[in-house]
């Protein structure tokens, strides 16, 4: 078996945590908030395990949602524009806006940028792009709203606390909802946002359960257990 941290062991101990628990959205914030700190302010991330096959296309479930009080980092924004375009993405913030020689710095390896924004008029331009970008979930795409020709949303959307998910193949969803020094309230209206999202998004050909599994965690501590009907009622 592979071995575990002090600090992992350290929240495996706190009193009311319990592994095979399954907890209240509440319950298992104030748990995850008694475990111990890390050196660091942690990541907080939401886990499900949806009732869908992604290998049927009209199964796949990917989208975005603005979590209400953000994502406790500052992402860095490229934003590929031309024309009157560039000057509103500086305007709402962008890190970087530019057309062909972003492009080349990037196909030479340059990657300091977390999102990444471009307007329909641009995408021939990074179509070559798409092997760099596509494998780390950053290619633009119209359906994350990140192909648009009103980039100030887009890059204020993104400064905000704009979040992006897609189900992996065996059906397994992963997103951040904050870092754990936020506030117990901070951190649950963060995960009911995107849970909503999500659920908003259930294609109609699943069948069966939606939420499989539903559990929370920071990046040094074990996972929580939500019981997925207390998570779906959260929602409501």
């Amino acid at each position: 078996m592979p071995k575990t941290g002090k600090s992992y062991r350290a929240a495996q101990a706190v009193e009311g945590y319990d592994r095979q628990e399954r907890y209240s959205v509440e319950d298992a914030i104030a748990v995850l908030k008694k475990f111990p700190n890390a050196k660091f302010d942690e990541t907080v991330d939401l886990a499900l395990r949806l009732g869908v096959n992604p290998r049927h296309a009209d199964q796949m479930v990917r989208g975005s949602t603005v979590l209400p009080h953000g994502t406790g980092k500052t992402l860095r924004v490229l934003v590929f524009a031309k024309g009157e375009k560039v000057k509103e993405a500086e305007e709402a913030g962008a890190d970087f806006v530019g057309g062909e020689e972003f492009v080349q710095k990037i196909l030479d390896g340059w990657m300091d940028f977390d999102k990444v924004v471009a307007t329909p008029d641009m995408m021939g331009a990074i179509a070559k792009l798409g092997r760099t970008l596509g494998p780390r979930g950053m290619m633009p795409n119209p359906k994350l709203g990140t192909v648009t020709f009103d980039v100030a949303d887009a890059v204020g959307a993104f400064k905000k606390g704009k979040v992006e998910f897609r189900v992996d193949k065996v059906g397994n969803l992963h997103a951040p909802i904050g870092k754990k020094s936020f506030s117990e309230d901070a951190l649950k209206a963060n995960l009911v946002a995107l849970l909503d999202q999500v659920i908003r998004l259930k294609p109609a050909s699943a069948k069966g359960a939606y939420l499989r599994t539903v559990s929370v965690s920071a990046t040094m501590s074990p996972a929580i257990k939500i019981d997925p009907a207390a998570a779906q009622g959260a929602v409501r």
